[in-house]
């Protein structure tokens, strides 16, 4: 093994787990064996809620100017450290470097935001009578948890880690088990810039561990981010417990592709929105939708696609498993008629013949009621439907039970505001392949994309963080007794 077999971190320490339970860590790069990680129990995560609830009682006092502080240096940790956190996301994921790269200096920029927060939850005041104020402020909500997906080991756990401690929470992340390595190096960080023991704890495991924080009388708000399926199982279960849920589920995003699109810009957006991190993130491009006359511009795209190979600019996908479902929905929409203009079928790397990659993928003449046109693959495939008019494109797009992004490339004003005004997307980008708002702009889907109310980042996520307390003041007796005291 490359690391030492993975422990819980608790307490401010990593400590062992409770269960003798371990599933390897393999890097999908060259199926080197990384580590092991321990399937922790509800024993386990007694432990870092215990830990938690005792660090919130002076956390959650802390002057948050003063909290903000430890994110202030943790920022600076991560630049400094950005190579090495950079090569440890490549390794467990099987990004390249250059998209583990973008993934650190993405967490960089949340964190820069969290450093915001003491400018934007000042509460408000106003003297509602005479001598009488109204006042309001945020207050923490006590231990909280954040449960996050493979795709991306670093940046995921950031959308929620520097927002919610520096709001005044204390924390309990589960990381994905195919990637558990990047989580211990943040929590490393985090306590080399000053973050008291106890305000941050990992707790390693799978499902069982997902049900326990669900379930988990202690923990006030969860957090998830994965597939729709498991969304809902999440929302369904932690709401059920009287918690807060926000939970973000998968993707099956459109870009609509006018004939007055410019050919170069359209080709190479698309192809990276496909291609990027492999196709394994909820806002890649997997469906286009080719309005009219645009075969000038499917063969730009394809062209662009071909330039993209894997073990160089395009890196593996998480697993075998996830290989072979991938190329299986290639395999059934080229049986069921539809025309791959590049397959990726059967790709590999010289040297790397146990890696797990799959090539672009480019298919045309779909149908929309075909499995690849309507489930999330999670690979670096588009499926390319054709229509005469922009209303067509928009009910395939509209019919979708997702909600995540949606795109149109045109230099048409006027279509673009149409699009933007009816697209069924939470997210909208015009002649952007990958739409994700900069901070303080919040991400968040709609549909079955997203369970709960608010976002996961940004100002919104401000509302979930934190509960609103209300305070009428009045100090002068002589103002008398009216109706508003």
């Amino acid at each position: 093994m490359l690391y030492p077999p993975i422990q819980n971190f608790i307490g401010g320490q990593f400590v062992p787990a409770s269960s003798t339970r371990t599933l390897p860590v393999i890097s999908p790069l060259d199926g080197q064996s990384l580590s092991t990680v321990p399937m922790s129990d509800r024993t386990d995560l007694d432990r870092a809620v215990t830990a938690a609830t005792t660090a919130f009682a002076s956390w959650s006092r802390t002057p948050i100017k003063e909290r903000v502080q430890v994110f202030f240096r943790y920022k600076t940790l991560l630049e400094n450290n950005l190579q090495e956190l950079a090569r440890l996301c490549s390794e467990e994921n099987g990004k390249t470097i250059g998209e583990s790269i973008a993934e650190i200096e993405k967490c960089i920029e949340l964190t820069e935001f969290a450093c915001s927060l003491p400018q934007l939850v000042t509460g408000e005041i106003l003297e509602v009578s005479r001598g009488v104020e109204c006042r309001t402020e945020h207050v923490p909500l006590g231990v909280v948890a954040s449960i996050v997906p493979f795709n991306f080991p670093s940046m995921v756990p950031n959308w929620t880690i520097p927002n919610a401690i520096a709001l005044g929470n204390c924390m309990i992340l589960k990381p994905s088990e195919k990637v558990p390595l990047s989580s211990g190096r943040l929590a490393e960080l985090l306590k080399e810039a000053g973050l008291p023991d106890g305000v941050f704890n990992i707790v390693h495991g799978d499902v069982e561990m997902v049900e326990a924080i669900c379930d988990h009388p202690s923990i006030e708000a969860v957090s998830f981010v994965g597939s729709t399926k498991v969304a809902k199982i999440v929302y369904q279960r932690a709401t059920s417990n009287y918690k807060r849920c926000l939970a973000l589920g998968g993707a099956k995003n459109h870009l609509m592709v006018m004939p007055d699109a410019i050919p170069g810009m359209t080709a190479q957006n698309v192809s990276a929105s496909m291609s990027g991190c492999a196709g394994q993130r909820c806002m890649a491009a997997s469906a286009m939708v080719a309005v009219g006359e645009v075969d000038h511009i499917i063969r730009s795209i394809v062209d662009e696609a071909r330039k993209i190979i894997p073990g160089e600019n395009l890196g593996a996908v998480i697993n075998r498993e996830s290989k072979d479902r991938i190329e299986k929905y290639i395999s059934e929409a080229e049986a069921q008629g539809a025309k791959v203009l590049l397959d990726g079928r059967g790709a590999t790397v010289k040297g790397k013949e146990n890696g797990t990659y799959v090539g672009p993928t480019v298919i045309d003449h779909v149908k929309p009621d075909m499995a690849v046109a309507r489930e999330e693959i999670f690979g670096p495939v588009i499926s390319i439907m054709r229509t005469k008019t922009v209303d067509e494109a928009l009910a395939i797009e509209n019919q979708s039970p997702y909600g995540n992004a949606a795109s149109v490339f045109t230099q048409n004003g006027g279509v673009a505001r149409y699009i933007m005004d009816r697209a069924s997307a939470g997210m909208v980008g015009v002649n952007v392949g990958v739409p994700v708002p900069r901070e303080p702009f919040s991400f968040g889907g709609w549909n079955e994309s997203k369970f709960g109310v608010g976002d996961i980042t940004g100002k919104s996520s401000i509302e979930f963080w934190t509960k609103l307390k209300k305070s009428t003041i009045k100090w002068n007796p002589e103002a008398g007794i009216n109706w508003m005291s």
